[in-house]
């Protein structure tokens, strides 16, 4: 079944070729980048809310904490309780970032087995801008490496649009991660490494937008924190 799918990328890959033939630009680059814009608008739904979900949880980290430290040591099942009330309260579904990803896993299996030994109409066309050849692996000279720093700088930048730099955690992430996909975006076909690249520069500017439509809910929730802190003093200055 998994070798259907390879074979279906693979018709999908050469299909997309033809099509740059057709507007006079034939190239195996330019048509994984096509492949990378169709594979972004089938999952647009999916990514869409698991980046408003993300920004959100983000953005109620502060109230989460609040829960937490009120209940954990009294009632964490309360606490548990509270904390998932809130996240209904504003829509939120905290298992929503794991399924584009879950999605995302066989398409980047299939993509590395199709380019591993794809057999181009014209071996010439498999170059791209400084890329001898997509299916190439590993660093053989030193214009090889500009993909490999692309992966790791564009997945730098969308991850720090989501990240909570507060939280030691997800700044170690933050910083580890995009070396962890330099080092791994030398162990497969440059191919794979341009759709990566394609994908974060393409979820970065979904994620611009994205961050500009729940800025409402951030402008709320400091609104609600002014609220509360003034209601603390009125009641100090009432004893």
């Amino acid at each position: 079944m998994f070798q259907s799918l390879v074979d279906g990328m693979v018709s999908l890959l050469n299909w997309f070729y033809h099509l740059t033939v057709m507007i006079d630009l034939p190239n195996y680059g330019l048509a994984i980048i096509f492949f990378t814009v169709l594979v972004k608008l089938v999952l647009y739904p999916l990514t869409h809310k698991q980046m408003q979900s993300m920004i959100a949880m983000q953005q109620l980290a502060p109230k989460v904490k609040e829960i937490q430290e009120k209940y954990k040591a009294k009632d964490p099942q309360k606490m548990q309780q509270k904390i998932m009330e809130l996240y209904k309260e504003h829509k939120i579904n905290p298992l929503s970032g794991c399924l584009p990803l879950l999605i995302q896993m066989p398409i980047l299996i299939a993509l590395y087995r199709a380019l591993y030994k794809f057999k181009y109409v014209e071996s010439a066309h498999a170059q791209f801008l400084w890329v001898n050849s997509l299916s190439a692996i590993g660093i053989h000279q030193a214009t090889d490496l500009i993909l490999p720093i692309l992966s790791g700088l564009t997945t730098y930048f969308q991850s720090k649009m989501v990240s909570n730099v507060n939280d030691p955690t997800q700044k170690t992430m933050l910083l580890v991660m995009p070396f962890f996909i330099i080092w791994i975006s030398t162990t497969v076909p440059a191919g794979l490494v341009l759709y990566w690249v394609a994908f974060n520069v393409l979820s970065i500017g979904q994620q611009y937008l994205v961050n500009r439509q729940t800025r409402g809910l951030k402008e709320a929730l400091e609104k609600s924190g002014s609220n509360r802190k003034v209601g603390k003093i009125g009641k100090r200055g009432g004893k």
